[in-house]
């Protein structure tokens, strides 16, 4: 199949992912474990989100722990050790603290010494964003093996007296390893996008220098994350639809050629507006929403990694991965596996 190379934005060597790995916590929080929180029922959750459990990380189980897990599990199937790795990169909107950065905990925990590790902060879109900046260090020659994480403890920042928020979210993790293959497209093009203008509709807006940590913040709530439910369904249906006719024009092929269409888990409305618009089948598109509901910067992440474990995809398919988040920020990219 013909790939338009020169369309890329970088000249250089391709970059493939080499493994993958995700984890989510032991802890299960079900719909019917809702109904007793909050004024809500299985069939409102169903109906509205898909989602019917979430996971969530115990107390003393941060994002850098389930980062670790995911990275793990991704070098495992790369065939990669902790003294290999030349960067690590953590995408996430929950990391542990303020700083030191997610990544070098992440770094201390896998047994990886002196390398650069730094997180990027993109939401949801936050994996898509952390592997294109992944693949420009492989394919420039910067470095040749990159771990790349979206990890997330959301149930850290969730209001659980908000019915309207409290059911999306989840926590997890997911990871990649970026190396360069020989004879594959590997990752073939992304397109990332963003909008400030509307960064209200999903926000946390306590915690930073706006508005730092004091008594009346947090009695006000403002350190739990708030949402627009429905202009961000408009604008994430809109934004992913965009980004993925981008990317397939640009690759100058069309839906019926990608094998696994893998969409930001938020909720199955949005996955299947997504779906219909860009005329992908049900057996295209890979949905694990209702396992583990929206994990932000993890969720492709684990939905790519349980679509490789379950054969979902082969070496030579080509995958579309679309994301959408806070920001607003948006993306997608085509894989060649």
């Amino acid at each position: 199949m013909k790939y338009p190379r020169a369309k890329h934005n970088f000249i250089g060597r391709s970059c493939s992912i080499t493994g993958t790995g995700s984890y989510v916590p032991k802890k299960v929080l079900t719909n019917a474990d809702l109904e007793k929180m909050v004024a809500t029922t299985d069939e409102w959750i169903t109906s509205r989100t898909g989602i019917k459990e979430r996971h969530l990380a115990a107390a003393n189980e941060f994002t850098s722990d389930l980062a670790t897990q995911a990275a793990r599990r991704a070098m495992e199937m790369a065939g990669v050790t902790a003294d290999q790795l030349d960067v690590i990169i953590v995408a996430s909107i929950t990391p542990d603290m303020v700083f030191p950065n997610t990544a070098c905990l992440v770094q201390q925990k896998i047994g990886a010494r002196c390398i650069p590790s730094f997180d990027i902060e993109a939401a949801c879109s936050g994996f898509l964003y952390a592997l294109e900046v992944g693949q420009n260090f492989i394919s420039a020659r910067t470095f040749e093996t990159a771990l790349v994480v979206g990890a997330e403890k959301l149930s850290a920042i969730t209001n659980w007296k908000d019915r309207n928020t409290c059911v999306l979210f989840g926590d997890g993790a997911g990871a990649a390893i970026l190396q360069h293959r020989p004879q594959s497209h590997g990752l073939i093009t992304t397109a990332l996008g963003s909008d400030g203008s509307r960064s209200e509709l999903l926000s946390m807006p306590a915690g930073g220098s706006r508005h730092p940590a004091t008594a009346q913040t947090v009695q006000a709530g403002l350190h739990f994350l708030r949402m627009d439910g429905r202009e961000t369904f408009k604008s994430a249906v809109q934004a992913m639809c965009s980004a993925a006719a981008e990317v397939l024009a640009r690759c100058e092929i069309d839906i019926t050629q990608i094998k696994c269409v893998i969409p930001h888990q938020a909720n199955r409305r949005i996955i299947d507006a997504v779906s219909e618009r860009l005329g992908a089948t049900p057996e295209q598109v890979f949905i694990n929403v209702h396992k583990y509901g929206n994990t932000s910067a993890a969720s492709a992440a684990i939905a790519l990694d349980e679509a490789v474990r379950s054969g979902r995809v082969a070496r030579g398919d080509l995958i579309l991965v679309i994301a959408f988040g806070a920001g607003l920020t948006w993306g997608a990219a085509i894989i060649e596996w």
